[in-house]
C-alpha cells in the first residue's frame, strides 16, 4: 500500500498516511480520463450563441428591383445571406453540448487521475490549516512556500469551513484553486502541478471521515473554469 508524508503548515514531517490502493494505485486509463474531461468542459458551455436567419432579420419584404431588364443580378430580398445586414446561413443556434458519462466512468477516471498524480509526485498532505480569526493571504502564501509547492496548486478541503478563513486566505493567490473532496474533478487533478490535501480531506475522500456522510465515492465532474463535466 502506498503512503504519503504528512507535514504541518511549517513544512515539518509529522507522520505518514497510508493511501487506499483502490484510489491511488488504479490503472491509469488515458482515453477514459480524456472522455470525462471533454464531457466536463462541454457541460460548462452555455450554448446560448445565436444568429438570425433571413426569416428573422427585419426588413427586406419588398423585391429590391424588378426581375429582368436592369442588367443586375436577380434578387428577391435585401435580407438574403449574401447581402450586408442580411441573415446568416447555417449559423449557430442555442443548443446543449451535454455529453452523457455514467458514474462508473467518472469514478474510474478520477481514480486514474489520482493514481497518476501520486506516481508523478504531485500529491502533498498537510496536517491542518488554520488562520485565526480573519483571513491572512500572506500566511497562506508562506504555507505554500514551506511545503515547497509551486505552479498551479489545487487545494482540497473536506468541506467549506465555518468561518471561511481558509478559503479566503488562499482565494487571492492566482495560482491556487480551492475544491472539496465531494466535488473533486478529473480536470482539476490533471491540470494542477501540485495537489495539496488536508488530512481531513484525504479521510473524506477515502470514506473514513468521522463526520456523517463526510466520506463518499468520487463525485460527478464539477464546473470548469473556470469549467465542467
Amino acid at each position: 500500500m502506498a503512503s504519503v508524508e504528512v507535514r504541518n503548515a511549517a513544512g515539518k514531517v509529522v507522520g505518514s498516511r497510508d493511501l487506499p490502493a483502490e484510489l491511488f494505485e488504479a490503472p491509469v486509463n488515458g482515453p477514459l480520463m480524456h472522455q470525462v474531461v471533454v464531457a466536463g468542459l462541454a457541460a460548462a458551455r452555455a450554448g446560448t450563441h445565436s444568429t438570425k436567419t433571413r426569416a428573422e432579420v427585419a426588413g427586406g419584404g419588398r423585391k429590391p428591383w424588378r426581375q429582368k431588364g436592369t442588367g443586375r443580378a436577380r434578387h428577391g430580398s435585401i435580407r438574403s445571406p449574401q447581402w450586408m445586414g442580411g441573415g446568416v446561413a447555417h449559423g449557430p443556434k442555442p443548443r446543449s453540448y451535454e455529453m452523457r458519462v455514467n458514474k462508473k466512468m467518472k469514478r474510474g477516471a478520477l481514480r486514474s487521475a489520482l493514481s497518476d498524480a501520486l506516481s508523478s509526485g504531485k500529491l502533498a498532505v498537510v496536517d491542518e490549516l488554520s488562520f485565526g480569526e480573519k483571513p491572512r493571504t500572506r500566511e497562506a502564501a508562506a504555507v505554500l512556500g514551506s511545503l515547497e509547492l509551486e505552479g498551479r496548486v489545487l487545494l482540497v478541503l473536506p468541506e467549506p469551513t465555518e468561518d471561511g478563513n481558509v478559503e479566503l486566505s488562499f482565494r487571492n493567490l492566482p495560482t491556487v484553486k480551492i475544491t472539496f473532496s465531494g466535488s473533486l474533478s478529473v480536470y482539476d487533478v490533471l491540470r494542477a502541478d501540485r495537489i495539496l490535501f488536508t488530512r481531513a480531506a484525504l479521510e473524506a475522500l477515502e470514506g473514513t471521515g468521522t463526520d456523517e456522510g463526510g466520506g463518499s465515492a468520487p463525485a460527478d465532474e464539477p464546473e470548469v473554469p473556470e469549467v465542467a463535466e
